[in-house]
């Protein structure tokens, strides 16, 4: 289904990021991996990408840079000729208590809006150009916590939030080349977790599922709406298990 075309993934080395991109090279398609800082583990899903048969490339560049952003999908396309997918994973927070008013400092409101929120931006207005020569779409990973307003930090939720609307309004200005959905998912193993384990027994607990998210059922979704979805646009997909139905 997906055999030749090329999809970028944003934070694509760890995570949900690199359950991404197995996903889609299992599917035949070609993989750009972008990442800021963990190269180790970005040239480790590299190796495991290209052992499913696909080509994968690596990408450095922050996402909260829009000369950064931009550089790295002209180099994209010239390294692969198109693109016709791109997956926004990068994010950031940090862990501050909703009840700390004070301690949600200036400095962290400006570092997640700008990962999450405008990095996102720059790379959708970036790569729209040869979306919509590919009729591409565009999956962004939000969150719960942009519809309930809890998680790691105000911030963080606010910024989520701020992403969904962001997908309903590229949906509509991208349409009808390029479809543009977020999925957004509750609690999911990985190393953003680490430590929390009496927490995450608690919230697996109160799902139907009776436990958490691992990145592949975030990957599955990710596939079936590109691969499986070709008429839905604007949405966001909860994925978390039933946990707050």
């Amino acid at each position: 289904m997906l055999e030749n075309k090329v999809a970028l993934i944003t934070g694509g080395g760890t995570g949900i990021g690199r359950a991404v991109a197995l996903r889609l090279a299992k599917a035949k398609a070609n993989i750009a991996i972008n990442y800021s800082r963990s190269e180790r583990d970005a040239l480790a899903t590299k190796q495991e990408v290209e052992a499913l048969g696909v080509k994968c490339e690596l990408y450095k560049a922050s996402v909260s840079s829009d000369q950064e952003v931009r550089q790295m999908i002209t180099q994209v396309v010239k390294d692969y000729g198109r693109l016709d997918i791109l997956i926004n994973n990068a994010g950031t927070t940090r862990f501050v208590a909703h009840s700390d008013l004070e301690g949600m400092k200036d400095e962290y409101w400006d570092e997640i809006f700008a990962v999450n929120v405008k990095g996102l931006f720059f790379c959708c207005r970036a790569a729209a150009p040869e979306l919509k020569k590919t009729e591409g779409v565009i999956v962004n990973i939000t969150s719960i916590a942009g519809l309930t307003g809890l998680g790691s930090s105000i911030a963080y939720s606010a910024s989520k939030a701020a992403a969904i609307s962001v997908t309903k309004s590229l949906a509509r200005v991208c349409a009808p080349e390029v479809r543009v959905l977020s999925i957004a998912p509750g609690v999911v193993i990985t190393r953003w977790v680490e430590g929390q384990d009496d927490h995450i027994e608690r919230l697996a607990g109160t799902t139907p599922m009776k436990r958490v998210a691992v990145p592949e059922d975030v990957s599955e979704l990710v596939y079936g709406v590109i691969a499986h979805a070709g008429f839905v646009t604007g949405q966001t997909i909860v994925v978390d298990g039933g946990a707050f139905i």
